[in-house]
């Protein structure tokens, strides 16, 4: 007789108690040349990050230079003087690094990522793009043509054109935020390699810099890596520069960039917002993200759902630009694209929307969602050390304490149905939206005019 085989059973593992997360805190200090270092030590997270901030903001370009920055910030990984542009790239590949830069109106940011096993040639290399850069005229040369090549896409992506011309709509000409973030063709072809230099020895130096380091350093002696690579780095000791306040024109108004021919309408609706310093940043997050955060929020829901006028539209705040005195700037903005023909009943509707917003208010339901969306979900959006960098670089970049990010989840969960309400009404009125428009203007203007949401004024596509 065949012996029934057996089958042992382990007890079913049971779930511990759920421990409360918050946002890793940092350890702050300053190298002996000034700069300033940011680290977290997450455990498991084997892949570094590390981001450094330079104190070169856009308003710092020379006039007539608008994009030497973002030039600048493209030849930091182009040579330097130990290495050819080929052999940077090859020492970077070598180490299974990743880096990557840009310029905005707060500063230039460089992004490193790094297996924490190469961490220490990583930062090595790091460290030589930014003590000397080569800046080589032939490496310049190709960078500007490269930038030049790619304004044309850009004016005919209808999103970034929609975006070139709210910018120029809400600030003077005289503010660098009217101006496209890296330049026109006619202030890039003047960059070249003696432009590149000179704004970088006046703009870039360790006494104003922030590096911020994450990942696992279990066993790493981050202070001697530190010490031994961008410690290296010299420069003059300098004062951070003053944040240029900012105005701006939010008065109702409508702006239709004619395409002939275009089958859908790009919509940009924005106005400029209070800084992130501001009391109701918090509120205003919650209010914004049940009106347009989400497939879920009040504005798919009826012109995506109900109306099927698009795919969908989308409600955010952005800072542009942080004061240590919340003077900033930021962009509260609604986007989305619809199809050309229904071009006048979606502002209606969007309008109608806001308009119901104002006046009946958010469902503790819509709340609840959002806070869940919000917060809920915070350990899952910071599961990478590139995530946890990347926002404790935002706050330096914007002045906040280094706790904001805990602080914030813990203000956004306490935020009550009304006032998120009023935040979200406050940051949207309905009289005071400028409303950009990339599409077919003879077939938009006419609804549009009708709607009477402000004076339309028809300009060229370029």
């Amino acid at each position: 007789m065949t012996e029934l085989a057996t089958m042992d059973f382990h007890p079913q593992p049971q779930a511990g108690e759920a421990r409360p997360w918050a946002f890793p805190a940092p350890e702050r200090g300053t190298l002996d040349n000034g700069l300033t270092v940011l680290r977290c030590h997450r455990p498991g997270q084997q892949v570094v990050a590390v981001e450094v901030l330079l104190d070169a903001p856009l308003d710092a370009e020379p006039n007539g230079l608008d994009g030497v920055a973002t030039i600048m910030t493209r030849a930091f990984s182009e040579g330097t003087d130990k290495h050819t542009a080929e052999e940077f790239a090859a020492e970077l590949e070598r180490c299974g690094a990743t880096l990557d830069s840009h310029a905005d109106h707060p500063g230039v940011r460089l992004s490193l990522e790094v297996p924490v096993s190469r961490l220490a040639k990583a930062l090595g290399l790091l460290a030589d793009a930014l003590r000397a850069p080569a800046f080589e005229g032939s490496e310049i040369e190709r960078l500007v043509a490269n930038r030049l090549d790619e304004i044309p896409h850009e004016t005919a992506n209808p999103g970034r054109r929609a975006a070139k011309e709210l910018y120029k709509q809400l600030f003077p000409a005289t503010s660098r935020m009217s101006r496209p973030r890296q330049g026109t063709e006619e202030t890039v072809e003047g960059i070249d390699s003696a432009a590149v230099r000179a704004f970088y020895e006046r703009h870039v130096r360790p006494a104003t810099a922030t590096a911020v380091v994450v990942g696992d350093l279990t066993g790493v002696d981050l202070d001697a890596l530190l010490g031994e690579t961008l410690g290296a780095w010299t420069g003059s000791p300098a004062k951070p520069r003053p944040v240029p306040s900012v105005s701006a024109d939010d008065a109702g108004r409508v702006i239709i960039v004619d395409r002939p021919g275009s089958v859908q309408t790009q919509l940009l609706i924005g106005r400029v917002g209070a800084d992130r310093h501001d009391r109701v940043w918090p509120a205003q997050v919650l209010g914004t993200y049940c009106l347009g955060g989400t497939l879920t929020s009040r504005l798919d829901r009826v012109l995506r759902e109900e109306k099927g006028y698009t795919y969908g539209v989308r409600a955010f705040g952005q800072s542009l630009r942080s004061a240590p005195d919340g003077s900033g700037t930021a962009m509260l903005a609604i986007s989305g694209s619809v199809d050309t023909p229904n071009t006048g009943p979606a502002l209606d509707d969007l309008w109608t929307v806001l308009r119901t917003l104002a006046a009946e208010g958010l469902t503790d339901a819509e709340r609840d969602v959002a806070v869940q969306n919000l917060v809920g979900v915070a350990p899952l959006k910071f599961e990478t050390a590139a995530a946890v960098a990347s926002t404790l670089a935002d706050q330096v970049e914007q002045y906040l304490p280094d706790d904001y990010q805990s602080t914030l989840y813990r203000q956004l969960a306490a935020t009550g149905t009304v006032e998120a309400t009023a935040a979200a009404v406050s940051a949207f009125p309905v009289d005071r939206l400028v409303t950009v428009l990339v599409g077919d203007a003879a077939q938009i203007e006419e609804p549009v005019r009708a709607l009477g949401i402000g004076e339309v004024t028809v300009v060229p596509a370029e």
